[in-house]
């Protein structure tokens, strides 16, 4: 942990634009890569190379020494600094662990689009195939791909041509900057912290949604419960009555074995907030560097202002405008963490998912604005009506609880008078902390609804616990 401390002073040391020529590469012969592996000086012709786009029943796994190799022999091919090759591997299947096809259709270890896969995929391993899902090939193939497109000279251009996005250009370069002044050890060991928190979070994911599922059994058990007892208590004649209560009991045995499984599932959660939280200090000394916090989903700060939701651009997007009413939907992948965009105060919070709502709450934050935080998988239950929050304290996970296609963070102004996405502190951290999925803005104009979108009722039926957060249209 120390060396890895070290290497993040070092990073942070390390300043000016991400966009500069930061690298030091000698370039490669043009026309003459290693042996047997085609020029990077044209494109494959039509037809020149097999390639598959299913996806293989068994997804290759490699070594971290393994995965250096292949960066270093592709890098020294195509006179590419394999930094940076591993920086854009990251950022693109996170080596190898999600390698799609994404939704735009990119597919393997490097996310080529199909048709680029056929111009410049390669087949570095020998066995006859460009296979984009071999670790060998993929990674050989962005190498030249790059070398194409000026990357022994221009590297920023080159990842720009990757990807046509300034944040993902910014993110790929301070990410292999901060690989190469920490070297093989800073790389891999922020790998490994990375998919610690990514279990940790999917573990508490996994635990609150058995404990929601169960309390939802218990709930109708009790409800059913208390209407016989109810019924059993207006009947008329003493046979319905020993009948009902019969019944009654019945219902009780069930409502008292549900109870004690969730009792269970609450131990088994809270074992997994604690390994959560070890997880999370553990990567605490790593998450000092803006580039290595981003990886790790550490809270992204601007002015008094934290963005919500932890991640980055590379996997956190908003659109400019909201469906049905002014709002936000944050998409991050299922886990995500979330964030207390401001100093402020609880006002309403709420473990059991509201039908449309989900698991969210509502606080008052220092600038005298009024939000609501919407659909978590999880929500800290210390977060309770009256409890202060600091500007980036954890609250909970991204999730996809009640009336929700996907994982995302709803986020409204109460009042729903405009848009969160207007507001100066949310337009700073743009391609910072997020990226816009649309070119548009919203309109700023009144709203289709003046009053509260999410509105506060008291808990009535026996299923209810403590206030219920409702839709008006």
């Amino acid at each position: 942990m120390k060396r890895l401390a070290a290497a993040v002073i070092s990073a942070l040391a390390l300043t000016g634009s991400a966009g500069a020529d930061i690298f030091t590469i000698v370039p490669s012969t043009p026309g003459t890569p290693a042996a047997g592996l085609p020029s990077a000086d044209t494109p494959n012709a039509p037809g020149a190379i097999a390639f598959s786009l299913t996806p293989p029943a068994l997804p290759e796994v490699l070594s971290y020494p393994q995965l250096l190799a292949i960066w270093q022999q592709a890098g020294a091919a195509y006179g590419i600094q394999w930094q940076v090759i591993a920086a854009i591997n990251k950022v693109e299947s996170n080596f190898g662990r999600n390698m799609g096809p994404s939704s735009a259709g990119a597919i393997g270890w490097m996310q080529f689009m199909p048709s680029t896969w056929e111009r410049w995929g390669v087949d570095a391993n020998g066995d006859g195939v460009a296979d984009p899902w071999n670790a060998q090939d993929g990674i050989s193939a962005a190498a030249r791909y790059l070398a194409a497109s000026g990357g022994r000279t221009d590297i920023a251009g080159a990842v720009f041509s990757y990807n046509h996005a300034q944040w993902y250009v910014d993110e790929v370069l301070q990410l292999a900057r901060l690989f190469g002044s920490g070297g093989v050890d800073t790389t891999f060991t922020l790998d490994r912290l990375q998919v610690s928190l990514d279990h940790a979070r999917a573990a508490v994911v996994h635990a609150n949604r058995r404990v929601v599922a169960a309390e939802r059994i218990f709930r109708v058990r009790l409800a059913r419960e208390s209407a016989l007892r109810g019924r059993a208590a207006r009947a008329r004649t003493l046979s319905d009555r020993l009948a009902l209560d019969k019944r009654a009991v019945q219902a009780g045995v069930g409502r008292a074995a549900t109870k004690a499984r969730v009792a269970g599932l609450r131990e088994v959660l809270s074992k997994a907030r604690t390994d959560l939280a070890s997880a999370r200090d553990r990567s605490l000394a790593s998450s000092f560097s803006p580039t290595a916090g981003t990886l790790l989903g550490a809270p992204s700060y601007a002015g008094n202002y934290v963005f919500p939701v932890g991640g980055g651009p590379s996997v956190v997007s908003v659109s400019h405008h909201h469906h049905d009413y002014p709002a936000a939907d944050i998409a991050a992948p299922l886990g995500s963490p979330v964030y207390a965009l401001a100093d402020g105060v609880v006002l309403r919070s709420w473990q059991y998912p509201d039908p449309r709502c989900g698991i969210g709450m509502t606080i008052h934050t220092a600038d005298g604005q009024t939000w609501t935080y919407c659909h978590l998988s999880y929500l800290d239950p210390a977060l309770k009506a009256g409890v202060a929050l600091s500007a980036g304290q954890q609250i909970g996970l991204v999730g996809m609880t009640g009336d929700a296609t996907g994982p995302h963070l709803h986020l409204q102004l109460d009042p729903t008078v405009s848009y969160p996405q207007l507001q100066p502190w949310f337009q700073r951290f743009a391609n910072v902390a997020f990226r816009w999925q649309d070119a548009g803005h919203p309109a700023d104009t009144a709203p289709q609804t003046g009053g509260q979108v999410f509105a506060v009722v008291s808990a009535q039926a026996p299923q209810a616990s403590g206030p219920v957060v409702l839709f008006t249209r």
